[in-house]
Order: C-alpha cells, then structure tokens, then sequence
C-alpha cells in the first residue's frame, strides 16, 4: 500500500517505541499536508527521513514529537498516543522520553552552555536519574565528546556561532538518555570534519542507551549508516494526490 512504511521497524515481540495509523494532518481550513499510513520504529533502530524543502518533514518530526496535533489517525510513544493526553501531559512525557534537535536550535540565549544542557534534566527526574555521576557530570562529559571547548561552557548561548551552538543543541538532546531522539538537520552548519565527529557521537551515544534515531537531512550521503531510510514525498499521500490533481 502507498505511505507503508512498515520496514523501518522489524517484527518484534516487545511493543514498539513508535507507532503512527492513518495520519493525517494539515493546517485549519486547508488541504492535508501529510498523509501516512503506517510508520513503525522499534528500540534502538535508526531511520534517515529525506526529501526537498517543503514537503513536510519539520512537520513530520513536530508530529511525532507530540508538538503538533494530528488532523486524524493516531500517533503512539510507548503505547501511548499523543492526542489522548492533554497539553501539560503531553510537555511532561517529551520530557521524559524524547529528546530534539531542533533546525533553529532553540535555545536559551541568556542561559550558559552547561545550563541549556542540563534543561531537560530539570523538567524530568526520569532523564536526571538516568546520568551517571549525576546530571551535570553527563552534561560536562556531552560538552566534551561534542567538541565544545571547556571555557565556552559558561559563556551565554548567545555568544556562540552557529556551529557551536550546533552542538549545543545535540548535547542538550541526548543528556539523560532519552528513549526516541528526534534530530532536524543537525549537521547543517558543520564542516566535513566535525560532521563525520558528530555523526559517530549521535550514533554511538544512540546504541549504547537503546535509544531510537529519526534523523532529517538534505545530506543523503549520510543514510548508509541508518537501518531504514524514508523518502517523504514517495510515501506521503497527501503529496501523491495533489500532483495527480495537478
């Protein structure tokens, strides 16, 4: 069936981390934007989405993250589905259980590096719990392994370039193990050298919690290291229809 996209989870016997049925969404008084039958992630697998600007896959990421509602069909973390929960349910269960990488970063500018890492932390004491030697250890051991020299960690995130900022972002998102990490383009200001750093870095941090990898990029060079890798505009139905009508 057009917009399966069953293979990017093989069968288990454990639940999956992430179901989507039927999804449908699209802005008020307009014309569904996404249309996706099935989508299927299990622990630990890693899934490269692409496609051109445009065709819905911010939106895609926002959906599965629970920021934005679906129009119809269900999307599920850990059996649960988003649109059952209201709104401060919905904050709290990101928090606990999933961790972004936003394309514009998202962060504080008034707060230090250490403190934006350490963010997620103190909304969840599941993530606080999960840091070995404690949060602030983790999120120091994070800074490091980003690259991030140690005598930036205190400046505002303000101060940072873009690239640093980059990486900031990534430390923040991975800090206290989250079950599904979500990431946006985030290698888009890197160079060659610190891209191939950060991709070994997200992969490695990602295996060894278990972790669940849905990974957005232009770059598609970059899709031989994911288990299954998702074309938008083959598998959106929404897409397939206006050109059609088209």
């Amino acid at each position: 069936m057009a917009g399966d996209v069953q293979g990017a989870a093989s069968e288990s016997a454990s639940p999956p981390l992430l179901e989507v049925g039927g999804l449908r969404f699209g802005w008020p008084r307009a014309p569904d934007l996404l249309a996706l039958d099935r989508l299927v992630l299990a622990r630990g697998q890693r899934l490269f989405v692409h496609g051109p600007s445009g065709c819905g896959k911010s939106t895609l990421l926002a959906l599965l993250a629970g920021v934005l509602p679906a129009r119809a069909g269900h999307v599920r973390l850990l059996g649960e589905d988003w649109a059952a929960l209201p709104a401060a349910a919905r904050d709290a269960r990101r928090a606990d259980h999933v961790g972004v990488i936003f394309q514009q970063f998202n962060l504080l500018p008034y707060l230090s590096v250490l403190g934006n890492v350490l963010l997620p932390c103190r909304f969840s004491r599941r993530r606080a719990a999960r840091c070995e030697g404690g949060p602030e250890a983790a999120a120091r051991r994070l800074l490091a392994d980003v690259a991030l020299p140690e005598e930036l960690w205190g400046r505002p995130a303000r101060r940072l370039s873009v690239g640093q900022q980059q990486r900031v972002a990534a430390a923040r998102a991975l800090v206290g193990a989250p079950e599904l990490v979500i990431a946006d383009e985030p290698t888009s200001a890197l160079d060659a050298a610190l891209r191939d750093d950060f991709m070994a870095l997200l992969l490695r941090r990602c295996a060894d919690s278990g972790a669940a990898l849905v990974f957005v990029s232009h770059d598609e060079r970059l899709a031989e290291a994911f288990d299954a890798r998702l074309g938008l505009p083959a598998l959106n139905r929404a897409a397939a229809s206006e050109a059609a009508a088209a």
